[in-house]
């Protein structure tokens, strides 16, 4: 949302960002967005269940009261954490006439029925989905991350005409190919941001087994997240030397962070495609460096590889093909190398930041005389 602020800015536009005291993250050490920041009260963000309810229910009322309170504005696009947070711009839009967009990055309730955080066909799951549904079609248009996510929403008989493809994007200029340190007869795999439920863990972890015993191999795994406990256990329970945990990077030194691996890892689950899209793929493109995606093959991390050539798609569950490809490739890395450039070319020509953010700004721009923009 910074990419787009700064780039809505750039053409004149005058930009409000509706949000939270903080707490959620980490702010990289970058300047602020050019945008008025309006921070409302609420309780504070805790990652614990309970905590995070309570924190998310506490923010709809005055992030409601600020979007009716505040000058009017010609477009409010909403995000989709905390969920249902569309609704506060279904309610500006009819209240105050602004146009609505919905920008999902996460398809609710899907999501946490397929996470087992909601029952499936119970009352929560009736309601939630009523919800966000009526505001998805009362909106002027959704913002897709991907085609997989388009069909997510079609599934849910949102019209494929009411949406946007606008694919995520990484600053060419701000992580760019960097030589890997260390020792150049490995074969570094690096796992970079949250590895959380919707990531497939498990394949990995027992293709890292049947490697093992094979010193050509390194796994680096960079971030947090709700699995990284589970992956800690089971490395240190198996005895698999292999795999080295570091903290966050953050976002003003992810070039150089991106740049400790030869290969980027990709995990996802088969039930979750289209209900989120990984964006850590378009900093792995960014860094020159290939992908290699565990997950379904139509997820759009595996439409990427296809189409540009930049990676390998693995099904889950396949840990055995997951092992002899790595095999492969650590006899091979003259191939890895050649994928990683089409990477880096294919986010040069179709997942640049300026791409990226044009392509927002084209869903958006309905009415070419639009001045003001409000981030909820």
């Amino acid at each position: 949302m910074c990419d787009l602020t700064a780039s809505l800015a750039s053409r004149g536009h005058e930009v409000h960002v509706i949000c939270s005291k903080g707490g959620y993250a980490t702010a990289a050490s970058t300047a602020p967005p050019p945008a008025t920041i309006h921070r409302v009260r609420g309780l504070p963000f805790a990652r614990g269940k309970v905590g995070r309810l309570l924190s998310y229910l506490s923010f709809y009322p005055f992030a409601l009261l600020r979007a009716l309170t505040m000058p009017r504005v010609d477009v409010v696009v909403s995000l989709t954490t905390p969920p249902l947070i569309s609704l506060v711009g279904t309610v500006v839009k009819s209240v105050r006439g602004s146009r609505h967009f919905i920008w999902e990055q996460d398809i609710y309730p899907d999501v946490a029925l397929n996470l087992g955080y909601i029952k499936p066909g119970g009352l929560v799951d009736w309601v939630v989905s009523r919800l966000a549904d009526g505001s998805r079609k009362h909106a002027d248009g959704i913002l897709s991350l991907g085609r997989c996510m388009t069909l997510r929403l079609v599934h849910r008989g949102i019209p494929a005409s009411h949406m946007y493809l606008t694919e995520n994007w990484s600053n060419s200029q701000e992580i760019h190919p960097l030589p890997r340190p260390g020792d150049p007869n490995e074969l570094v795999l690096l796992y970079s941001g949250n590895l959380g439920l919707a990531h497939d863990v498990r394949t990995f972890a027992l293709a890292a087994l049947d490697l093992k015993m094979d010193p050509r191999f390194r796994f680096i795994f960079v971030g947090g997240g709700s699995r990284r406990k589970e992956l800690q256990q089971y490395v240190e329970v198996y005895g698999i030397t292999s795999v080295e945990e570091r903290s966050y990077v953050s976002r003003d030194r992810l070039s150089e962070g991106l740049s400790i691996g030869d290969i980027g890892l990709v995990l996802q689950y088969d039930n979750c495609s289209g209900l989120v899209v990984p964006s850590k793929v378009y900093g792995i493109m960014a860094s020159g460096r290939p992908i290699l995606f565990v997950g379904p093959a139509d997820a759009t991390p595996a439409l990427h590889i296809r189409e540009h050539g930049c990676g390998w798609q693995i099904d889950n569950g396949d840990h055995v093909g997951l092992a002899r490809l790595l095999q492969y490739l650590a006899d091979h890395k003259d191939e890895v190398r050649a994928a990683g450039v089409r990477a880096r070319n294919a986010l040069l020509q179709h997942y640049d930041l300026p791409t990226g953010t044009a392509r927002i700004i084209s869903g958006l721009a309905g009415n070419p005389t639009l001045v003001d923009y409000a981030f909820v």
